[in-house]
């Protein structure tokens, strides 16, 4: 009877289904919107949280230690890390921080991910329904790569969503090497007011009451 959509437009959909679409937004989980209502980090450094969606993402092992190593020790010093790491990527992730002494907070899985997006300036990850919508909702920059191998490429255009409203850098992988990541570092240590305002962009289009807005149309839609 209806088609509720996590995005404002939706692909693929037949002309004669587009009158059933109903824009709802991705619900979120309870922690996110706890998230949401945390503070904006104040720090001098630049506060950075890499992760690859549930799985992770060896692009993100293979590319964020080598755009560390680039820094010079003076722009290291203002880098703090959390990466989440495969983990059969994280001892080699830890040896590549080791080699130069650089301290980041490594580890397969964070259970409250919400609240270190949330404590974060800026965000690199994947571009999933779920994290578009998380960092929107969170209110945090980001540098999203999303996933090259999807036969629809849906994560290129979960991507859109969030440079179009100017929240989002988005890299595709080919182009996601090690001196773009240090440039896009180095941009974000010389502009920090700016990181706040593509948050803030962010958020002005993330749909806090999806779960609410679902549950409405469902009853709507019973009650015929």
């Amino acid at each position: 009877d209806v088609i509720a959509t996590g995005f404002p437009s939706l692909d693929g959909v037949p002309d004669a289904a587009r009158g059933k679409l109903r824009h709802v937004g991705n619900p979120l989980r309870a922690p996110v919107l706890a998230a949401a209502d945390m503070p904006y980090p104040e720090s001098d450094k630049l506060r950075v949280v890499v992760t690859g969606g549930s799985q992770g993402a060896r692009v993100m092992s293979d590319v964020v230690p080598a755009a560390v190593a680039l820094l010079s020790p003076e722009e290291r010093a203002r880098l703090s890390l959390t990466q989440q790491a495969r983990g059969e990527d994280e001892a080699r992730v830890r040896e590549a921080y080791a080699k130069f002494g650089f301290a980041a907070e490594i580890a397969p899985f964070f259970a409250d991910l919400p609240a270190r997006l949330a404590g974060a300036h800026l965000v690199v990850a994947r571009s999933g329904a779920s994290t578009v919508s998380e960092l929107a909702a969170i209110g945090r920059a980001c540098i999203l790569v999303p996933f090259p191998h999807a036969l629809d490429a849906d994560q290129a255009k979960n991507a859109v969503e969030l440079e179009k409203a100017g929240a989002a850098t988005v890299i595709d992988q080919t182009q996601f090497t090690p001196e773009r990541l240090a440039r896009e570092w180095r941009e974000a240590m010389a502009d920090m007011d700016m990181l706040k305002m593509r948050g803030d962009a962010g958020r002005a289009v993330a749909v806090l009451d999806a779960a609410e807005r679902l549950a409405d149309l469902v009853e709507k839609v019973a009650r015929r």
